[in-house]
């Protein structure tokens, strides 16, 4: 495995501190965490019983990006959709608690705040409790949103498009933000949805598609993706989707990189987690980190390692977290000693 020395990765920690704010547009939510203990089972239906003792709410969905960056020193603008229901002023305290402005934040009357709860012992998830509707924002929502991105960006650096298709990321709002960033020379990086149109995507500084979705992109593009290697798919999402760079995450087998401005060839990189607890939003520190680290400077293999470290410090981690810099820095520190 090919390390980052130590004082590259300082140098690209420093310069976060020196970055414009990031814009970060997508579906936006609440994630709530309700823990307790099972001693018996319900005599009403075959399902435990959980006797609670914690519960608390965290900012989900695009919104743990914004966190993310915010624990490392990077500040953002968050753009995204809420309800004009009794949930939408916790997420908006829960932003400002958080350190996190509540201006790109549009309410919608005819959707709820989207909101998770997880109902979880110390050492399990036994379900999993959805409020949303996924139905499309309406144009009037569309142009309010648009306005929002529009208004920030001639201060921001880059800009995070976070599709998890609830409804939030139009055809109209991922072209629009993807041309006005191409148009002004902003870098826009893409966490693509698993049921969006992958040409909606066309244009983008960075795609970052899980392996699960990458193949459904490329059957999507008219390809038979189960003939298809990684290298193949990657070159594919690439070439039709008119791509600079791409990485596809492999879960536990690490990232599979390519950039058109550097090589051109796919890399490959193994994962950095040393313990896995919780997965949640491990994807989420990675889009923040990669974006983060190509706007100071660092190289995407670079960046997917510096992403990489990130993602390793929370899925050890209980529930959707984040990553500070003591915590960044410590675990770069324990995987040189490993290796």
């Amino acid at each position: 495995m090919n390390l980052m020395n130590e004082e590259r990765f300082n140098e690209i920690m420093t310069r976060f501190s020196t970055l414009k704010p990031i814009v970060i547009l997508g579906d936006v939510g609440i994630d709530k965490y309700t823990q307790g203990v099972v001693r018996r089972i319900s005599p009403e239906a075959p399902v435990p019983i959980i006797e609670v003792d914690s519960e608390w709410e965290k900012l989900g969905l695009a919104a743990n990006i914004s966190h993310n960056l915010k624990e490392i020193g990077i500040e953002s603008i968050l753009c995204g959709v809420v309800g004009d229901d009794t949930r939408a002023p916790l997420f908006e305290d829960l932003l400002e608690e958080s350190g996190l402005k509540t201006w790109g934040v549009v309410r919608d009357a005819e959707r709820p705040t989207i909101f998770k709860e997880r109902i979880v012992t110390s050492t399990q998830q036994i379900c999993r409790i959805d409020y949303e509707k996924k139905q499309f924002i309406s144009k009037e929502v569309e142009d309010r949103l648009i306005q929002r991105l529009e208004d920030f960006l001639a201060d921001h650096d880059a800009v995070i498009l976070e599709d998890y298709a609830k409804g939030t990321m139009t055809e109209r709002v991922i072209r629009h933000s993807i041309d006005i960033c191409k148009e002004r020379k902003k870098m826009v990086c893409v966490d693509p949805g698993i049921t969006t149109p992958p040409l909606y995507y066309k244009g983008s500084s960075l795609l970052k598609p899980n392996l699960k979705e990458a193949r459904l992109m490329v059957e999507s593009l008219g390809f038979t993706y189960k003939k298809k290697s990684i290298e193949e798919m990657a070159s594919i999402l690439v070439d039709k989707l008119m791509l600079e760079k791409i990485v596809i995450t492999l879960g536990a087998d690490g990232m599979a990189l390519l950039d058109t401005k550097d090589s051109g060839k796919l890399e490959l990189i193994p994962t950095l987690a040393q313990e896995v607890f919780d997965v949640s939003g491990a994807g989420d520190t990675t889009q923040g980190l990669l974006t983060a680290s190509l706007v100071a400077g660092a190289s995407l293999a670079e960046a997917a390692f510096i992403g990489n470290c990130g993602a390793g410090v929370v899925v050890a981690k209980k529930g959707t977290a984040t990553v500070n810099m003591a915590e960044l820095k410590s675990f770069y520190s324990r995987v040189v000693k490993s290796s």
